[in-house]
């Protein structure tokens, strides 16, 4: 028997996809800042759930992606293409808006895979940001993108937040 692979395929290509995407989200709201309640309930707020992620679906320089495992959906991710502008300090081609591996999947090797996938897939200038007062991320990203890159990064902490900028792909050193 050969063990389930990881993938990674684009949301928009099934509707099952965006449903799975919208009944996890809380959880991924729930993980962002780990008990600081920084995410009331988005209700609250004017602004609900199937609202954001429609606009996932619907922007042309937003690439909403599922990741499986096998066949099963056990994480998503929200990629952005920036836009050039005069204002930002340096070009960043793409960000990682949004990435979640659900619990119960967590430390088998799948996030970090998923994420080789993403960057290989698209490549070009990345930035990936976490907030610093969640551990667990900042810990997930910094090895991630250190075993990627082969060390090649820089990494910059500003708002309390850290910010990885690296090349991936084609566009990754040798």
């Amino acid at each position: 028997m050969t063990p389930e692979t990881v993938s990674v395929r684009d949301a928009r290509a099934a509707a099952a996809d965006r449903l799975w995407i919208q009944s996890v989200y809380r959880d991924y709201l729930d993980d962002l800042n780990p008990g600081t309640g920084l995410f009331p309930k988005l209700g609250e707020v004017g602004h609900r759930e199937p609202d954001l992620i429609a606009h996932w679906f619907g922007d042309a320089n937003t690439f909403p992606l599922v990741i499986l495992k096998g066949s099963e959906p056990v994480g998503f991710a929200r990629v952005l293409r920036m836009a050039a502008t005069a204002a930002a300090p340096q070009r960043i081609d793409y960000r990682m808006a949004e990435f979640f591996v659900a619990r119960a999947r967590r430390r088998l090797g799948i996030g970090q895979t998923a994420v080789q996938l993403i960057l290989s897939r698209f490549a070009g200038r990345w930035e990936i940001t976490e907030y610093l007062r969640n551990a667990d991320a900042v810990s997930f990203w910094r090895r991630v993108v250190s075993r990627y890159t082969r060390g090649s990064y820089q990494e910059r902490i500003v708002n309390d937040e850290v910010h990885q900028v690296f090349d991936s792909g084609s566009a990754r050193p040798a």
